[in-house]
């Protein structure tokens, strides 16, 4: 089968014989072609999409038989079809991947670092290297590969003897065997690729990584090129933008309101809780010292402040055994508490009851029940 994506990596339309068609899975079929532009799903790219004559192509897939057309209608065998591919989605990944190469590339000349992961998702691109990059080092990287961008390089194709290959430098992420295609960025990359990419660097239009995080030893680099580069600065100027007319700062002062916000939010905070701290011990001395367990329901009180108010009761003599419920709706989180048994048992036990979960110390025990006021009430009685 001739490969058009890799002879003519530019052709959109294309006619093709139809060599065979065969059901597939999940009411679909299997078309396999003379000649094709569809690129298959590889190395890291994903498949192209489109249309062949009225069946739309829904993935593409390299098998040993050839070049297979996964499509939600048939085609019959010996017919000629006009193959049209999904072009902004093709020149997209030709965009991605030949920008990865650059990074990757630029990387391992700098950093001596490898390329061990490739993956082409929807909304990023990411890429694993096998050890630490700091945030300037990736930053200089970007700056490095996005000149050659601006320079124009060519991106060159070749298929050399196996002698030839002895005296190449070039990166690969396994031991090949066979006829090797190499694609070379001068003065950025060489590596061997089974992939489509753009015929110059200047198609790639700008390389920005996007992400920088440890992963498996190693970082995880995310990053996108030319029009998904474009797509992801508008949403997030649109953020920016959005954002400082909320904080009523202009965006390059976002991060000092923001801060600011933060610093009053947690003063703020520390008020509330200062004060709710103050209501539940108002609360507490309310209540009678009694000998026997205490059960009290309460509306909207925070893990903290539950068991805050719990610890309260229960150390000042309220109960024997004090458990605090703050919930609705059929789901409550509690807190347990008492300074004379242990909570671990009762907690464990209420928890089979009331298909609860949590636990603690002998003192203290937290979780949440899924269960009415009453059911928690009888338990409750029941079991201490």
């Amino acid at each position: 089968m001739e490969k058009l994506y890799y002879d003519r990596p530019y052709v959109k339309i294309f006619e093709a014989i139809v060599t065979d068609c065969r059901q597939g899975k999940d009411s679909l079929f299997e078309v396999l072609l003379d000649r094709s532009a569809f690129y298959p799903e590889g190395g890291g790219q994903p498949a192209d999409i489109g249309t062949l004559g009225e069946a739309v192509v829904l993935d593409v897939r390299e098998r040993p038989e050839g070049i297979v057309h996964i499509t939600d209608k048939p085609l019959k065998a010996g017919s000629r079809v006009t193959g049209i591919l999904d072009w902004e989605r093709r020149f997209c990944n030709m965009q991605n991947h030949s920008g990865e190469h650059l990074l990757s590339g630029i990387v391992h000349k700098n950093y001596g670092l490898d390329n061990v992961g490739f993956h082409m998702g929807k909304d990023e691109v990411t890429v694993d290297f096998n050890g630490i990059l700091t945030q300037e080092q990736i930053e200089a990287a970007e700056t490095e590969v996005n000149e050659l961008i601006w320079r124009n390089i060519p991106v060159l194709e070749s298929y050399p003897s196996k002698e030839e290959l002895t005296d190449i430098d070039y990166r690969s992420k396994k031991e090949l065997t066979g006829q090797v295609r190499l694609i070379e960025f001068p003065g950025g990359d060489v590596c061997a690729c089974c992939g489509t990419h753009v015929m110059t660097a200047g198609e790639i239009g700008i390389l920005k990584v996007t992400g920088l995080i440890h992963y498996k030893g190693g970082v995880r680099v995310t990053m996108l090129c030319g029009g998904m580069a474009l797509q992801d600065y508008r949403k997030k100027q649109k953020a920016v933008s959005g954002i400082s007319v909320l904080l009523s700062a202009k965006p390059d002062r976002l991060l000092e309101a923001v801060d600011r916000l933060k610093e009053e939010g947690l003063k703020k905070d520390g008020r509330i809780g200062q004060l709710s701290k103050e209501l539940l011990e108002r609360k507490t001395g309310d209540y009678p010292e009694l000998d026997a367990p205490l059960l009290v329901f309460e509306r909207d009180l925070t893990p903290v402040l539950l068991r805050q108010f719990c610890t309260m009761l229960y150390e000042g003599k309220k109960g024997s055994v004090v458990m605090v419920c703050s919930g609705d709706e059929g789901v409550f989180q509690y807190a347990l508490g008492s300074g004379r048994e242990d909570m671990r048992a009762l907690s464990k036990a209420l928890n089979e009851r009331l298909n609860g979960r949590g636990g603690g110390s002998a003192l203290m025990a937290q979780g949440t029940f899924q269960a009415l006021p009453e059911d928690i009430r009888k338990a409750f009685e029941d079991k201490s």
